[in-house]
């Protein structure tokens, strides 16, 4: 699959997914650069804006295996990974596989989970593997978790460690529909006999395959991968900040704005390309000093600075 194709099978997937879910452009862009550049998703909002039905309707459109895990303080580490369990027959014991081995994966509600129970994603997100009583279990490709937390009610929750916040590619917000949305949501509800909206199949596991190499085609200018290093460390010097982004958040910010030069159509990045991702790559992964926190400083806020302060080079591609 080249790029023009990856672009036009992106269009294809929105497409319908739209028909199902009523967000705004950017939210479905976003989406799709976690599905482009292999990595994956979080989604804060509060409930009932539709985000499991965005998550659903995303694995429908790409012909993929879908499984929801429900986060609870009581969930344990095998009810998401599997376990091994003995078989009278034959006298061993055998894997059964747990709702991790899914092409995506909805961790709903993930900051409900004990802090154990969420370092069991961790292997699985960035290795796409699972160990279980010492055995290893590779995951079917591709494999996507997209996780939601609620911002609002954190009575019994277990805030999501840095380190597993920073193997988000991506997080973002559905937020609530305009008013011409929410009257659309009733008049389709209207329309069918089902409360949930289906969505048709418009990929196959190969072709999302094919359309997630298409990113490492993408060609990417010395001064741009000078101008992202740049950005990454400002963070880090930021007085507002603690904790900056680090190289693997650096990594991914390179590895977004290539997919969204495969979502725009074009054979490499731009300037803007990587203004456009910076927000959702780099916000989750700071670290706020206790005093901007008391100052109710806002994330976004300190990105914004940050690619005010760094100089923006001129960089001139010529088609091939």
């Amino acid at each position: 699959m080249d790029i023009s194709d990856a672009s036009t099978a992106c269009d294809q997937v929105l497409d319908t997914v739209k028909g199902a879910v009523i967000a705004d452009d950017e939210f479905f862009e976003r989406i799709m650069l976690g599905v482009l550049a292999r990595g994956h998703v979080l989604l804060e909002d509060v409930p009932g804006t539709g985000k499991t039905l965005t998550a659903r309707s995303i694995a429908q459109a790409l012909g993929l295996s879908f499984s929801r895990v429900q986060f609870t303080p009581d969930l344990l580490p095998s009810d998401v990974t599997g376990t091994n369990i003995f078989n009278e027959q034959d006298r061993s014991f055998e894997f059964s596989e747990g709702p991790i081995f899914a092409n995506i994966v909805l961790a709903d509600e993930i900051n409900r989970a004990p802090p154990k129970t969420q370092a069991a994603l961790l292997e699985a997100m960035e290795e796409g593997q699972v160990t279980v009583d010492g055995e290893t279990h590779q995951l079917p490709k591709p494999f996507f978790v997209i996780a939601t937390q609620n911002p609002v009610e954190q009575e019994g929750t277990f805030p999501l460690p840095e380190a597993q916040v920073d193997r988000f590619s991506v997080k973002t917000a559905i937020g609530y529909p305009e008013l011409d949305g929410e009257v659309e949501l009733l008049r389709r509800r209207a329309g069918r006999d089902t409360r949930s909206p289906t969505v048709e199949t418009v990929l196959t596991q190969d072709q999302v395959l094919a359309m997630r190499a298409t990113p490492e085609r993408v060609r990417v200018h010395d001064d741009l991968l000078q101008y992202m290093a740049e950005i990454t460390q400002a963070t880090r010097n930021d007085r507002r900040v603690a904790v900056g982004v680090s190289p693997r958040g650096t990594q991914r910010m390179f590895e977004t704005a290539r997919a969204r030069a495969v979502y725009a159509g074009r054979e490499f990045v731009t300037p803007d390309d990587v203004k456009r991702v910076s927000h959702p790559v780099l916000a989750h992964r700071l670290v706020l000093t206790p005093d901007a926190k008391v100052s109710d400083v806002d994330k976004a806020d300190v990105v914004d600075d940050v690619l005010n302060s760094v100089d923006v080079p001129t960089v001139e591609f010529e088609a091939r």
